[in-house]
């Protein structure tokens, strides 16, 4: 039986090493088109991370040393053992989910159940978690552990409450009855295109300790303040509200909180414009079939928009926490001494190790630690969130 390419049917009469040197030149087309983003990715994407890899593995400083293996990487988390129960114990909250997601739908006993031993799971995960990370603070690197959760905190602090903003305005912008719209997309939108170093210094200026500065001049209005920002070591919760909580759920410092109001700030409107775009692929079908049916705004809100807009919700998410693990310039312009450290982040961490220290092979393993980290919270927020997203 003859393979006949059903691309062409009319080449029928022609032969069938033609026919396959056509077929291999349509290959070969495709290959030449993508070949120089495969080129340019290679070059700037795939071969700084596996050089990055090969200087993990030396003991590099100025030059390269000798081969010292998975040294670097024992250095920074102190054990694979305690990074091994460390991310046992985070799979077991995501076994606790999943297993609460499969019995969502069931009868309300299966559902009992199911919560029961999904937080009798996510107990013992909690547990594993402390004990895998006690292991790793006993002898891993106590500078580059204590960024982890710093950025964690920055991550989960400023990525929620800017998709947040970002959608109330893209909402507002999206109404009939607003004008000049184009006019509040371009002051929204601002902040995102302005050169980072010259506002991070601005805000370093706003954030300042003295009594004159901006932000204290504002907490005044309300009789609160002065307060130190940028220079406060001590967390937002023990400045503000008076509460000491233990270890990892004190929350971030106040420096760090100060610079999440500035990413926040920064990226708010580029969410607010993707957003925007999002909800003008919506149909007005769907919004004038719910007005038929009765429902008030806040029900086509919450049953139209939110569902149709979650491709672009999930997406602005994603490349968000992403970016805020990345985070470096604004965090590197804005941390002062008095903040003792408690707005390095990961990059910044990093940074240190390799300009101040000058541990390249060091700063190298701990560069592929932090991609390691960023993959697998990625597949999980893909695994956890992907699966609610609506496509239409």
């Amino acid at each position: 039986m003859s393979t006949i390419n059903p691309v062409h049917p009319p080449l029928r009469k022609f032969p069938r090493k033609f026919i396959r040197w056509i077929t291999i030149r349509e290959h070969l087309t495709g290959y030449l088109f993508i070949l120089p983003a495969v080129v340019i990715i290679s070059l700037f994407g795939f071969f700084p991370i596996g050089y990055a890899f090969y200087m993990s593995l030396y003991n590099w400083r100025v030059k390269q040393g000798p081969f010292i293996g998975d040294d670097n990487y024992v250095k920074a988390i102190g054990s694979w053992q305690g990074a091994a129960i460390f991310t046992g114990g985070f799979m077991l909250f995501l076994l606790a989910y999943l297993l609460w997601q499969k019995f969502s739908a069931e009868s309300q006993v299966k559902r009992i159940i199911a919560g029961v031993v999904s937080l009798a799971i996510a107990g013992g995960g909690l547990w594993v978690v402390e004990q895998g990370w006690e292991q790793m603070a006993v002898k891993g690197d106590k500078a580059f552990l204590n960024s982890l959760p710093i950025t964690l905190y920055y991550s989960l602090g400023s990525v929620p409450i800017e998709l947040a903003i970002a959608l109330g305005l893209a909402f507002l912008l999206f109404q009939k009855n607003i004008r000049a719209k184009e006019l509040f997309r371009m002051i929204y939108f601002l902040p995102y295109i302005t050169p980072v170093v010259a506002t991070a210094l601005v805000f370093r200026t706003i954030f300042n300790q003295r009594n004159t500065s901006l932000a204290n001049q504002v907490m005044g209005l309300f009789n609160m303040g002065p307060f130190k920002w940028l220079f406060e070591p001590k967390a937002f919760n023990q400045v503000f509200l008076g509460l000491q909580l233990p270890g990892f759920w004190n929350g971030p410092s106040m420096a760090l909180t100060s610079i999440m109001i500035f990413g926040v700030w920064t990226f708010v409107g580029y969410n607010t414009v993707i957003f925007l775009a999002g909800l003008g692929s919506i149909s007005r079908e769907y919004y004038e079939a719910a007005e038929i049916d009765g429902a008030n705004k806040w029900q086509s809100f919450r049953h139209i928009t939110l569902p149709l807009l979650s491709p672009v919700t999930f997406y602005l998410a994603l490349v968000a926490f992403i970016g805020t693990f990345k985070a470096f310039n604004h965090i590197y312009v804005m941390r002062v001494p008095s903040a003792q450290g408690t707005v390095n982040v990961a990059s910044v961490s990093i940074f240190d190790t390799f300009y101040k220290a000058n541990q390249y092979g060091y700063a190298a393993a701990q560069a592929i630690l932090l991609f390691a980290i960023i993959m697998g919270l990625t597949l999980v927020q893909n695994k956890v969130f992907g699966k609610k997203v609506f496509y239409g």
